[in-house]
């Protein structure tokens, strides 16, 4: 039964990582709904804390999805790497597009990596409640309707800027918060800056790998220090593997979509989670 449970997650977050509906909060909601008490359970707090297992389970499936983004990205995040690197000996004014989208990646993890790294622990065990989880779901909804009908949605992401990457980046700050959505806040971010819908999805698909891997690295940090009973790698595994072939699958079929240039389904879709939260909260 654990082992289920870990796939199951797994598959969640392989499916909201990259579908607008917020994945932190589906993987919090989901055990709640099941009655899943596991000390493992993401959003398992001790005190205003996230429990040390809980994260650990979080960062596995998070290293799942990161490993799709990577190899499904991989053409273009090796010319961005080499770009990164060539970019140190290049005058900015020179820089091709390779250079100058590598750098502006790095410029847009910068809001999310500083407040992440201080305040993200604290940020998630604060509002890793249904209650927030809801409201966070409704109010990024309207944030992502007015991207939709008020973005200029009219450049491609070779025209992205320093300002817009920086703009969507700070947008990023408030995914630390369960049920905002990190593709959702970023996309819309995107439509704001100008960008259209394949490009916004297409940059914020981008900038959740460089923030996967610094949460990854600085939390895996700290895990190392407080120590990990060597039993949990088979409770993590199927979850790693499961959110990775997910993850894959879906990240193709959303850049299909957003081609459309609507974010209606998962709107109403978000609307409707969160009213039933608030309701089911009221009644019992």
């Amino acid at each position: 039964m654990i082992i289920l449970k870990s796939a199951i997650l797994g598959i969640i977050q392989g499916l909201t990582e990259f579908i607008p509906v917020s994945s932190s909060g589906h993987l919090i909601l989901i055990p709640k709904l099941f009655g899943w008490h596991d000390e493992w359970m993401p959003g398992t707090t001790t005190g205003s804390t996230i429990s040390t297992t809980a994260l650990a389970f979080s960062v596995a499936l998070h290293m799942g999805t990161l490993l799709a983004l990577l190899v499904f990205f991989y053409r273009e995040w090796i010319p961005l790497i080499k770009g990164f690197f060539t970019g140190f000996t290049t005058r900015p004014s020179a820089w091709n597009k390779h250079q100058r989208l590598a750098w502006i990646l790095v410029l847009a993890t910068i809001p999310a990596g500083v407040i992440g790294a201080a305040f993200g622990d604290a940020i998630e065990g604060h509002l890793s409640t249904p209650f927030w989880i809801a409201i966070c779901l409704i109010v990024a909804s309207f944030v992502m309707l007015a991207a939709q009908y008020f973005g200029s949605k009219a450049r491609g992401m070779d025209h992205l800027g320093a300002r817009d990457g920086f703009l969507i980046g700070t947008a990023q700050v408030f995914a630390l918060a369960p049920g905002v959505s990190r593709s959702g806040i970023t996309m819309s971010g995107g439509l704001f800056s100008g960008l259209d819908f394949e490009a916004a999805a297409r940059f914020a698909f981008l900038l959740a790998a460089p923030v996967m891997a610094g949460t990854g690295i600085f939390q895996g940090a700290k895990l190392a220090k407080e120590g990990l009973p060597p039993d949990l790698l088979k409770i993590f595994l199927p979850g790693f593997v499961t959110a990775a072939i997910v993850g894959g699958i879906t990240i193709k079929y959303m850049l299909k979509y957003l081609r459309k240039g609507n974010f209606t389904p998962f709107v109403i879709y978000r609307l409707a989670v969160g009213a039933a939260v608030l309701i089911i909260l009221a009644v019992t």
